[in-house]
């Protein structure tokens, strides 16, 4: 995908859903893609069956996606038979056999850090089944905001190198900063989850209409 292309429109993802409320508020929204996150230990954590049920009921063209953690690849394959999402977004320290074996549609997620990044970029720039990068906060905490400035100089190295992967940022973001983010980075896509939550968790639908709109007015700049 070129990046006169990404940056066209900057699409949304609503990660961490785990009830049809929250799911249609995102969509709604203008929500391009929603999240369900089965990696244990997550306050979002959600029953693969639960997941398939709001996915019955979302409206036409909303992406779904599923969020796991160092699963084996038998696992993985379970997972899909019983919620079968668009996209999986791998979160953890997958190897690339694990990664082409859980592919197509692959999103791979990892942490920024800046002595590491450009050594991510090219290792997953390399695998055909990633069909985007999602770069997630510095380890530090959940919901922690990266130095977009740094990442986004990051990235021109690397698209200068060859590196043509969508990127999708996360980490940190909400209503009041994802339009900074967005000027600085040029992402294909931004994903957030605990910048719309009235508590960890719990979606708050008022944030998710803020952020699409954010968004939109980020890409009307």
């Amino acid at each position: 995908m070129s990046e006169h292309l990404q940056l066209e429109r900057t699409r949304v993802k609503i990660c961490g859903i785990r009830d049809h409320g929250a799911a249609e508020a995102a969509a709604a929204a203008g929500a391009d893609a929603i999240g369900f996150i089965f990696a244990s230990g997550s306050p979002r954590l959600i029953d693969p069956d639960e997941a398939f049920e709001i996915m019955m009921v979302l409206p036409p063209l909303v992406q779904t996606v599923a969020v796991t953690r160092d699963l084996s690849v038998d696992a993985f394959s379970e997972l899909e038979q019983r919620c079968p999402t668009n996209l999986n977004q791998l979160h953890g320290t997958e190897s690339e056999k694990t990664v082409r074996a859980c592919g197509p549609n692959v999103i791979k997620a990892f942490r920024y850090d800046g002595a590491t990044i450009g050594t991510q970029l090219r290792r997953w720039g390399a695998v055909d089944e990633v069909d985007a990068v999602l770069i997630d906060g510095s380890e530090g905490g959940e919901g922690t905001a990266l130095d977009w400035a740094a990442l986004a100089e990051h990235l021109g190295a690397a698209r200068g190198e060859g590196f043509d992967k969508p990127i999708i940022l996360a980490g940190g973001l909400s209503p009041d900063n994802v339009g900074a983010a967005i000027a600085a980075v040029r992402p294909y896509a931004v994903d957030v989850s605990s910048g719309v939550e009235s508590s960890p968790g719990v979606k708050d639908h008022g944030a998710i209409r803020a952020f699409g709109a954010a968004v939109r007015a980020a890409d009307a700049e």
